[in-house]
């Protein structure tokens, strides 16, 4: 896909110029690849050209550029740059919210950005909110059975259990490891990343013997490997 992509962008400068909407978009599409294959420092260059020519075509409070500022963030919080990604997040959300509403799950993405954002910097106290809201917009948009809600549930489990709230913390967990293994499969990345959350939450609160077949579970994934 890369090369294609590359393709496409230089097929784009040309024809439509360098400064064009259209070679923004190309570039945004070949950056989000590049995060795609971890390749953040790549990425990084490209999006803030991307976001440059976004607003100066059609102006900093376009909807188009939450995307763009969306890819820009992950790239910076990938590079370990967390207090940029966060502003980038945060203006993303903003330009969200005026553009599709506050119920809508594009905000509802852009809520779960910054809050996991804040989680990494050591705020769960901040994110938990953000992930209550969250959740409450996709479950009612997109359904308790989505897979942008067992997200969603795994994220705020684990801030809860950050902010030592682990009973609370248990049943989302849970709802979000089934719902996994229900909508991707057992043998999904996303699903063992739930299996481990759970075991470990799990450890936490004492109860070995639920947590135990988590961690066999986890071993036997390992050795397979």
């Amino acid at each position: 896909a890369r090369p294609l992509l590359e393709r496409a962008l230089a097929i784009l400068e040309k024809s439509r110029g360098p400064e064009h909407p259209d070679t923004a978009a190309g570039l945004n599409s070949l950056a989000a690849l590049m995060l795609a294959q971890n390749e953040p420092a790549a990425a990084r260059p490209l999006l803030e050209r991307a976001l440059a020519i976004h607003e100066k075509a059609l102006g900093p409070e376009h909807p188009g550029n939450a995307t763009i500022l969306n890819n820009l963030a992950a790239a910076l919080k990938g590079l370990g740059d967390f207090a940029a990604a966060r502003s980038r997040f945060a203006r993303a959300l903003a330009i969200t919210e005026r553009a599709h509403g506050p119920d809508h799950p594009e905000t509802a993405t852009s809520l779960s950005n910054l809050a996991t954002t804040l989680r990494a910097m050591g705020d769960p106290a901040a994110a938990r909110p953000m992930l209550e809201r969250a959740l409450a917009i996709q479950e009612k948009a997109l359904g308790r059975d989505h897979p942008r809600t067992a997200t969603t549930l795994n994220n705020l489990a684990g801030v809860l259990q950050d902010l030592g709230d682990l009973r609370a913390a248990r049943p989302l967990g849970e709802r979000a490891l089934a719902l996994r293994e229900k909508l991707l499969g057992p043998d999904h990345p996303d699903t063992a990343q739930s299996v481990v959350n759970l075991a470990l939450l799990l450890r936490a609160i004492g109860d070995l013997p639920a947590a135990r077949p988590l961690f066999e579970r986890v071993q036997a994934t390992c050795e397979t490997k």
